[in-house]
């Protein structure tokens, strides 16, 4: 029997991106023993008693010790904290790696706190996971056939960046490369404002509807259904990214204003032809999207 890859991983953040991460490298017999860290010690100890983590760590500093990879996996806010806590304890070996929905403030927060140990970050978001939260929602699979980015910085070298891949590829993910700046703007525009939108579009009906929401809402069907269900995620997670990726939001969401405003004069102005235009053009991007992917 060959060796795990890893002997020990630790896991900051034992949630859906964490605890997912950690068991699709247990089953695959990629690790070892697994260390779980995170605020939350009822979360922590539903992670052991789930078989997602071996050990609960009180703190990051005590579980560095002799560890091989160390996965950062709590919400982006505490990226620059986090990283400052755990760099004076890094061994020169261990290879550290995120998962944040933004990349150009982890990595200004890398070569900040961790200058000394950039050959060993690499930076990484998977492009997977629901509206749930916490150990309870980790699943094997949740990576299998989705694509996981790596925005790597100049410093890294094949050998890190290779094992990092790897790691990944047995969770199952498909590998893409691109520059941080890149993978902001395009998340922007395909999670960071489809999660603001979902968000309103509750508010709305909370806050500027005439009946009370719960009379509006028992007749929803699975349409608002679809469009809201990632209102159910994260307020705490989501505040950070948007506040990460605050810039190029700000110009999606005007983007996405001018666009709603030009509807509402096709509407006002009783266009039923360019209302049908604009419908059709969306379908037909819909449509091609599905079948290309």
């Amino acid at each position: 029997m060959t060796s795990p890859l890893l002997q020990k991983l630790i896991v900051i953040g034992v949630g859906l991106i964490g605890g997912s991460f950690a068991l699709a490298l247990r089953q695959a017999g990629i690790v070892k023993h697994i260390v779980g860290v995170g605020r939350s010690q009822k979360n922590l100890q539903r992670a052991l008693e789930l078989g997602i983590i071996d050990e609960v760590a009180n703190n990051p500093i005590s579980a560095l010790k002799d560890a091989d990879f160390v996965l950062l996996a709590m919400p982006v806010g505490q990226t620059s904290n986090i990283m400052a806590q755990i760099a004076p304890f890094l061994e020169s070996g261990t290879i550290v790696s995120d998962v944040g929905s933004t990349k150009q403030d982890v990595i200004f927060a890398a070569r900040t706190h961790l200058a000394q140990h950039l050959t060993h970050f690499v930076p990484c978001h998977p492009i997977a996971g629901t509206e749930f939260s916490g150990a309870e929602a980790a699943s094997t699979h949740l990576f299998c056939d989705k694509h996981l980015i790596i925005t790597p910085l100049a410093e890294n070298d094949d050998q890190t960046i290779n094992l990092v891949s790897t790691l990944w590829q047995h969770c199952g993910a498909k590998i893409s490369c691109m520059a941080a700046d890149q993978h902001d703007r395009i998340l922007a525009i395909i999670s960071h404002l489809p999660h603001i939108l979902a968000f309103t579009l509750m508010n709305h009906v909370r806050t500027n509807i005439e009946d009370k929401p719960e009379e509006v809402l028992r007749f929803a069907g699975s349409s608002f259904r679809d469009c809201t269900r990632i209102a159910s995620s994260s307020p705490e997670m989501w505040r950070d990214i948007c506040l990460a990726n605050q810039e190029l939001l700000l110009k999606q969401i005007d983007a996405y204003q001018n666009e709603l405003t030009s509807l509402r004069t096709i509407l006002a102005n009783n266009d039923g032809g360019a209302l049908e235009k604009a419908f059709a053009n969306a379908r037909q991007t819909r449509q091609q999207w599905l079948k290309n992917y």
